[in-house]
C-alpha cells in the first residue's frame, strides 16, 4: 500500500525538517523526488540520504516567491503526479508589531510561493492525467495563536487555496488537500529557542512540548506519513479536506 512507484513528485522546502522527512519517505516508496530549495546546497543532505538508500532524487535551486523562476523550474521537470507545497517561513508578532516589510516577506513565500507552485503545476498535472497536491497549512489556520498574526494570515490563505483548487480541478482528476500540524520538532524549533531563550532552552522546550495535550511535539516523520497517504492512490476519494495533526491541540486544549 501507499506506493509511489513510477510517480514524479515535487516537494518545496525539501532540504530540512518536515520537507526532508517527506522527501525521504516519498523516495523510499518509489517516487522520483524533485526538491525545490533556495540553493542546491540547501538540499544536499536530503539528496545524500535518498541516494544512499537507492532512491531517485534531483535538487533544483528555485525561489518559490519568484513566479517566472517557479514556472521555468516546473517546465524543466515536466509532467508530475504529486506536489507538496511545504516551503514556508515563520514570524513572531501581533498586527501592531508586524512591520510592513515582515508582512510582505511572509506573504511572498507562504502565500505567493504556494500560488506560484499551484499555477505552474496544473499544466504538468494535465500531462500526467491528474495527480495529488498536498499543501502544508497549520493549526494557525484553525485557531488563534498568540503573536502569529502574519503567519496565521498566510496559513489561513493556504487552507482557502486548497479548497479552491480542489473545487476547480476535481473534474481533471487533480486532488488537493492540506495538512495542519501543531508544533513539530525540527532544527528550526531548536534554532528559534536558542536564539530567543539563550540559557533557558530546556525549560522552553518542555513548555512548548506540553502546549500540545498529548505532551510532546510532533515528529517530522509523522507529518510525512500523513502526506504520503494523501498523495497515494489509496486516498483517491479524498479532496478538498484539511487534516489537523496536532496532538489534540485544536479540540482538546481547553
Amino acid at each position: 500500500m501507499f506506493s509511489l512507484k513510477d510517480k514524479k513528485a515535487i516537494i518545496t522546502g525539501g532540504g530540512s525538517g518536515i520537507g526532508k522527512a517527506i522527501s525521504v519517505l516519498f523516495a523510499k516508496q518509489g517516487a522520483e523526488v524533485h526538491i525545490l530549495e533556495l540553493t542546491a546546497e540547501s538540499a544536499q543532505s536530503t539528496v545524500d540520504e535518498i541516494t544512499a538508500q537507492g532512491g531517485k532524487v534531483f535538487a533544483h535551486a528555485c525561489n518559490v516567491a519568484q513566479h517566472d523562476e517557479v514556472v521555468a523550474t516546473f517546465e524543466k521537470i515536466g509532467n508530475i503526479h504529486v506536489l507538496v507545497n511545504n516551503a514556508g517561513i515563520a514570524h513572531v508578532g501581533k498586527v501592531d508589531t508586524t512591520s510592513e516589510t515582515d508582512f510582505d516577506r511572509i506573504m511572498a513565500v507562504n502565500v505567493k510561493g504556494v500560488y506560484n507552485c499551484l499555477f505552474a503545476s496544473i499544466p504538468q498535472f494535465r500531462k500526467s492525467g491528474g495527480g495529488a497536491i498536498v499543501n502544508l497549512a497549520s493549526i494557525a489556520s484553525w485557531v488563534g495563536i498568540p503573536d502569529r498574526f502574519a503567519y496565521s494570515t498566510a496559513k489561513g490563505a493556504v487552507m482557502s487555496m486548497t479548497l479552491s483548487v480542489a473545487k476547480d480541478y476535481i473534474n481533471e482528476n487533480i486532488r488537493c488537500n492540506s495538512i495542519s500540524p501543531a508544533r513539530v520538532h525540527t532544527p528550526f524549533v531548536d534554532g528559534f529557542i536558542a536564539k530567543n531563550y539563550p540559557g533557558n532552552e530546556a525549560e522552553i522546550f518542555d513548555k512548548l512540548s506540553k502546549s500540545q495535550p498529548i505532551g510532546r511535539m510532533g515528529k517530522p516523520e509523522e507529518i510525512a506519513t500523513l502526506a504520503l497517504f494523501l498523495a497515494s492512490d489509496e486516498a483517491g476519494f479524498i479532496t478538498g479536506s484539511d487534516y489537523p495533526i496536532d496532538g489534540g491541540f485544536i479540540k482538546l486544549n481547553n
